[in-house]
Formats: C-alpha cells, structure tokens, sequence
C-alpha cells in the first residue's frame, strides 16, 4: 500500500490558506514603568505583528499590547489588553528615550493617483503633535526604511529626530527643451523677498529653527541639460532605489528640516543615531568606489563607524588637530573652517555594522566581519569607548562550535534595544547548529551564558530589553507565533491546579537576573500558541566519510532538520522532500517556517540540510565551502539523504528536490550527479552557470569567492577562471538530468537573474527533460510577494 498524499487541489487551497494565516512577530516595545497606589509596578509591552492577507494580496500589520507587573526581580503577572488592530502605512516608529513621545513615518497615497507622500510625525499619549509633508518640503527624496540603511533616531534630549534619506537629485532636461521667456516681475514686485537656504555642513552648529535646511529654490534653478539618462548606481536586490543616502534631521520644536552635508562622496551613511552629548552624529559609511555591490544578506562590504561634529566649540574656539582615517586631511573638525569629514571610528577595510549606544553613553558595540570573503560569516563583536577612543574585542570569532560553549555570533543585526540596565552585559541571539539560542554577554570579561539552555528546543529571538526586562520570541516547525486567547498566569506562589494545557510558547518574557546569576532566568509566557497537528520533527547530526573530509578542516560535521507527517499508519513510507537551504552560508533553523510546515500537512516528509558552509557550526566550516562548492555541499546533501533514507521509514522510489537560490544550484547538481536518486524538482531562482552569472549579478564577488578564486574589482577572470566557474556549475551535468524540473523565476531578480533559469529551462527543453517555468513579475530574489508566494507553492506541491 502506498501512502498518498493530497490530491484535491481544493484541499491544498484549504491547507496553504489556514497556514498562512499564522502571523509572525515582528517587534516589541516596552512602554515606562507605573507605579501603582499599592506600590506595585507595571508597564506595557507593544508588539508588532505581520501576517499575509490573500485577499488584498498584501502583507498586514497589527499590533497588540500586553501589561507586565513586576516587582524589578521577577514577573508578577501579565496578559494582553484588548483586541489586535491593523496599523495602516507605517513604515518607520520609535518611542523616545523617556517613552513620552513616538514619531512616525507613514506613507499616504496621493489623491491624484501620483507617487505616494511621506510624513513624518510625532505623537504623544493624548494626541498628533506634529505631522510634516517631508514630500512638499523636497528637501530629498524617498525616506529609507529598510534594515540596511533606515534609522529614526531621538536625540537624548527628545528635541531632533535623525533619519537617512535618498539625496535629492535636480530634474534634468533635453538639451531641446523649450525655454519659458523671462519675466520682469522680482520677488521684490511680488512681496515675496528670495531667502537663501543654506545646507547644514559638518561642523556647523547643532541645527535650529530656521538654520541648515538644504533643498533650497535656489539650487533647482540651475537645471542640468543632457542628463536625464545618466544612469545612477544603486545597491542591488532589493535595494534598488537606494542610491545615494543623506543624514536628515528634523528639529521638532521648529517643524524643520535639514540635510547633513559634508560627508565624503564615496561613503554613503545609514544606521545613524546621536552621540551621547547630541553634539554629532555616529553612523555606519559604507565605501560606494569603484562601484556599489549588493548589500541584502552581504555582511561583508567595506564600511566603518564615523562619527561627525555639529558644533564648532564655544566661541568659535578651535581645538587641536586630529587626522582624518577616511582621507589624507589633518585639518580640525570643529575649527571656524572645518574641513568636511568623518571622523573614523573603528578599523579600517573591515565591514562593519549594527552599532548600539549603552544606557550610560559611554560604549558603542558593534558587529564587524572581514571585507569581501564569504558574504556571511561568524562575526566579531567589537566596542568602542567614547571617552579613551579605544577599541576592544568582546567576543572573537570562534572557530569550531563545541556544545557548552559559546557557538559565535551568526545573526543579521544586534536587537535595537540589547544593552541590560547596567551598561556593562548585553544580549544577542545567534545560531547553535540548527537552533537558535540567546545568550548574554560581559563585555568586560567575555564571558557568556545562556538564557535558552534549558528551554525547549526551537528558534529563539531577542525583541527587546529595557530596564533588564526581556522579551523573546519562540518556534518551532511545527509551532508558529500563532495568536490564541492567553490564559492568566498565577503568581509564583500560585501554582496551576490541574494538567498544563498542550499549549507551545511563542512569545516570552522575563527579568534578566544580576551579574552571575544569568543562567537562573525564569521566563514567563505572554501567549500560547497551538502546535500545528500532523507535524513531528528532530535533528539528524552528520559525519562525513573520510575520503569526503577537508584536508584542511577535518573533523566538520553537520546537521539536518526532518519533518515528518505524524498522522496515519505508523508504518507507512512517506514520500521524502530535500531541501537545502540557499546562501550557501546560511542556515536552516529549527523555527516555523510556512513551505516546510505545508509540505509535511500535504504529506510529505521534508529533510532541511544544513552541509557544511553553513553558519552556526563555527568559522572553520563556513572558510570550508569556497573553491567546494558543487562537491563538498553536494556530497553532503546526498550522503544526508541517504542515510536519512536508511534510517526512517520513507519512501526510497518518491524522492523530490526543492531549492531556491544556492539551494537550486544544489538541486540543479544533485539532479545531474546523482539522477537515479531524484524523480522530481522545483527550483526558485537557481543558480545554474556561475560563469555567465558573474557578468550580470549584483554579487560578482559570490562567484569569484565560492568559486576559489580571488576576487579585485579591477580585474576580469581569464580564460581558466571562466572555465573553474563553469566547471563548478550545474549546467557541467545538465545532460545526465532525467527528473521534470520546475523553475520559479522573478522578474526583478537582481541576485540571480533569470537569465540563469532561463538558461537552464532552454538546455532541458533541448534535452527533452520535462521541463515547466513560472516567471514572477514585480517580484525579486525572494519570490516573497503574496500572490506569487501562494501561487508558487500551489504549483509546487502539484508538480510534485
């Protein structure tokens, strides 16, 4: 008897609909401290939620709040208030320092159908306080909201907001455009006196009301000719209207706003915030010469922390000269002519990113990675102090992960908020093989805990701390952050009466515990969610055979996540799906994640692998891949599934490929390599000739460096270079392919065009391999567009 998986497509609507359904959580705030006529304290949590919406074809978010008591050591009670409620066209909130004030940055659709308007607000408990039309002003352009560049940032003393923007650029003309003759009439006719607007340079005062505002009139009056097809570079997928960021600050108090002029041309500023004094500003440049590479998931460009000077000193007083690290000058920064420059914080030719201010102002934490190199790798943390200008490491990147030990620091950013109470600990969380864990850092001694040890296993991730009150979020495959009804929880001196309902934790919350004592935190539950019937899973650890170890890196051993259906006959063999993740050094970790999850409810068993190169197993295993990649990552796939196939009960003549990005270069080369093991495949956006990639990507680094080969802007691969890159490319195997293949391709791919898949579908088609492709517009990298999110994952599960 064979099992069968469904095969009503009806059912399958059903099916991806209730599991899309499950929204994910996004953020959360903490509001002050309340103290109660009994003495008691409380305050809220706000959090932030985003969930797919098939109907409106969008991605929806809401919020929720939560009341926390606490007597500072521990959690007395907490629960939700009211009912969820979407947040219409926010694209940027913070809280200020003292949680009095929150500005936001919201889009309004124009009336007249034309390009959407930005405003920025400021709200307080009772009511809008300010609202400006940052689109009428055009002082720049489109405000930045991503998670490269984007910041809203308060000053300390909640009186200027700091936010990056695209740098506005003149309308150009034909060098034929008809010219309006000249009017006669002045300003001086019309009552309308000319006011000069006069950028805000480094090393100008703190901006006020009335001073250093930039977009001025004057400067549209020149209107360039002939370069209105210029073409202007930006930094690649999915940030491909980021071209050229600009510091902006709005002085509340005024209602205006300033541009920061003065940094150098070739650094581009983001993830700014205010120094401890509000005299400057700190941010992260990154180096846009000779030209702009992909930033999305690349951890490893050029960049460094600055910091410049908004004051000229009492007086006008000039103070001693220091040397400029990002140019040749030794003028003084703050001298009555200052010479226009970043000061250079950290290192040079390092990549840096995500910097923190401590809650005493003296400390700036930082993640850093080595530039160029494996575009993700175990990062460094760093801090610097304000006041000796020294830089310190806190944790060193570590090279082989051993359990009990600290695993490395292998996550996309620091949480906004991740400083504790006393400045001197910090928390973070990071991958540890295929789950992720929180840790808390002394970033005096190094030493580390952690705060998830003896907590289920799944992914956990900080959201925030504030006042050492932390809230985490938690999954599993088979648990998604799931809104329930969430039942009161009894003081520790109430226990429940009764058996605990079946009941997963998805968002926690707890008090940090003083120095020493980190490991005996006690986290509380906020909310409960259900897990998803008919899933069960675990984690397979493997060890590759001698003859398939590196010379150089021997003893690396990886892991594999294992969904199976956990419903039906126990001894039925259920068809099995391979998928290995892209990157290549990323990392599948044990949290919900809506393909597998739906692909096991249809049926399926689904076998996540994470082969060596991927992050979480220590920097040794991530230096491992490159110059390996197409056999090291391939071998360990099938030695995965092999055994995989030995050890469970599934069904050896039923097993199908899916990948997206790297993981479609694996499924490309699996299919090729080892034809008898695969009867099916679905791939997003694969790499499949690396030669003809490097030429049209906006990571031609990638290519190079995984490749094995040294890669130098200036430079073009020669004749054997060419061939390595073929040679190590899926399409080398293309005419051993047997297997129907479906390929997904977007439109807007900037990472791997599709030229790539395109290229592949051609070569089967030619080969008579059953062949069917699905081309997205509108949609980049991450086919993560709702409409082709749901319509790809009802083709894929029905050509399977």
């Amino acid at each position: 008897w064979v099992p069968q998986v469904l095969s009503s497509t009806e059912e399958m609507v059903d099916l991806y609909r209730e599991l899309s359904r499950h929204p994910g959580l996004k953020a959360a705030c903490l509001g002050p401290d309340v103290t109660t006529q009994y003495g008691g304290k409380y305050c809220s949590l706000y959090t932030e939620w985003s969930q797919r919406d098939l109907e409106r074809g969008e991605h929806i978010k809401f919020c929720r709040q939560y009341l926390i008591f606490h007597d500072g050591a521990s959690i007395v009670y907490s629960g939700p208030t009211g009912t969820c409620s979407e947040i219409k066209d926010e694209l940027l909130s913070r809280e200020s320092p003292s949680g009095a004030l929150k500005a936001v940055l919201r889009k309004v659709p124009s009336k007249e159908n034309k390009e959407e308007k930005q405003f920025l607000e400021v709200w307080d408990q009772n009511c809008k306080l300010k609202s400006i039309n940052l689109t009428v002003l055009d002082k720049h352009g489109t405000v930045y909201d991503d998670d490269h560049f984007g910041c809203l940032a308060w000053s300390h003393s909640e009186t200027h907001l700091l936010y990056v923007a695209e740098k506005k650029r003149p309308k150009a003309e034909s060098f034929f455009q008809s010219k309006a003759p000249e009017l006669s009439t002045s300003n001086e006719d019309v009552g309308r006196p000319e006011k000069a607007e006069v950028p805000l340079k480094v090393g100008s005062p703190q901006p006020r009301a009335g001073r250093g505002q930039l977009g001025g009139r004057g400067a549209d009056r020149v209107v360039p000719q002939g370069e209105q097809f210029v073409y202007h570079e930006d930094w690649g997928e999915a940030l491909s209207k980021r071209s050229v960021p600009v510091l902006c600050v709005m002085d509340i108090e005024a209602s205006s706003i300033s541009v920061l002029e003065g940094i150098p041309e070739h650094l581009c500023p983001g993830q700014a915030f205010w120094s401890p004094d509000d005299t400057g500003v700190v941010f992260v440049g990154w180096w846009s010469e000779p030209f702009r590479l992909g930033l999305q998931h690349c951890t490893n460009r050029r960049s460094a922390l600055f910091y410049v000077d908004l004051t000229r000193g009492a007086c006008g007083e000039q103070r001693a000269p220091r040397p400029c690290q990002c140019c040749d000058s030794t003028q003084c920064l703050t001298s009555p002519s200052p010479h226009a420059c970043a000061e250079q914080l950290s290192e040079n030719n390092m990549a840096v990113w995500s910097p923190r201010l401590s809650p005493n102002r003296c400390h700036i934490v930082y993640l850093e990675n080595d530039a160029f190199g494996p575009h993700q790798q175990c990062s460094r943390l760093r801090m610097y102090d304000w006041y000796t200008k020294q830089t310190s490491t806190v944790l060193a990147a570590v090279p082989r992960q051993t359990w009990g030990t600290f695993p490395g620091i292998y996550c996309g950013a620091l949480p906004g908020l991740c400083w504790a109470a006393d400045s001197r600990r910090l928390v973070l969380d990071t991958a540890q093989r295929s789950q992720q864990d929180v840790f808390v850092v002394d970033t005096v001694t190094g030493a580390t805990t952690s705060l998830t040890a003896d907590a289920p296993q799944g992914s956990w991730s900080v959201l925030t701390i504030d006042r050492d009150i932390l809230v985490a979020r938690f999954s599993t495959p088979s648990c998604p952050h799931t809104l329930v009804r969430c039942c009161p929880l009894p003081s520790p001196h109430q226990p429940l009466s009764g058996p605990p309902p079946t009941l997963f934790p998805t968002q926690k919350v707890a008090v940090l515990p003083g120095a020493g004592l980190e490991a005996q935190v006690q986290w509380v539950c906020l909310q409960d969610a259900p897990p998803v019937s008919g899933i069960s899973w675990g984690i397979h650890t493997l060890q590759p055979p001698p003859e398939q170890e590196h010379p150089q890196y021997r003893g690396l051993d990886f892991d594999a996540i294992l969904l199976r259906p956990s419903e039906g006959p126990a001894t039925q063999k259920h068809p099995l799906v391979v998928m290995p993740h892209g990157g290549p050094h990323s990392i599948f970790t044990a949290g919900w994640m809506l393909y597998p999850a739906a692909l096991c409810r249809v049926g399926f068993a689904v076998l996540l692998v994470n082969y060596r190169g991927s992050l979480g197993f220590g920097q040794d295993s991530v230096t491992s891949l490159p110059g390996n990649v197409g056999t090291q990552d391939v071998h360990d796939v099938q030695l995965c599934v092999e055994q995989v196939l030995q050890e469970e009960s599934l069904d050896a003549g039923r097993v199908a490929l899916v990948g997206g990005s790297h993981g479609g270069f694996l499924a490309c080369h699996l299919l090729g390599q080892f034809p008898d093991t695969y009867h099916a495949c679905v791939v997003r956006n694969p790499v499949v000739n690396i030669a003809s990639m490097v030429a049209t990507t906006d990571i031609p680094d990638w290519c190079l460096t995984e490749t094995g080969l040294p890669y130098v802007p200036d430079t073009l691969p020669d004749p054997a270079q060419w061939t390595e890159m073929l040679c190590k490319s899926p399409m080398r195997y293309v005419d051993q392919v047997r297997a129907p293949v479906l390929l997904m391709l977007g439109e807007d791919d900037r990472r791997v065009p599709p030229q790539q898949g395109l290229e592949y579908y051609r070569a089967l088609k030619a080969r008579g391999v059953p062949t069917r492709l699905l081309l997205y517009p509108g949609n980049n990298h991450a086919l993560a567009g709702i409409e082709a999110e749901a319509d790809g994952f009802m083709n894929m599960v029905l050509w399977l």
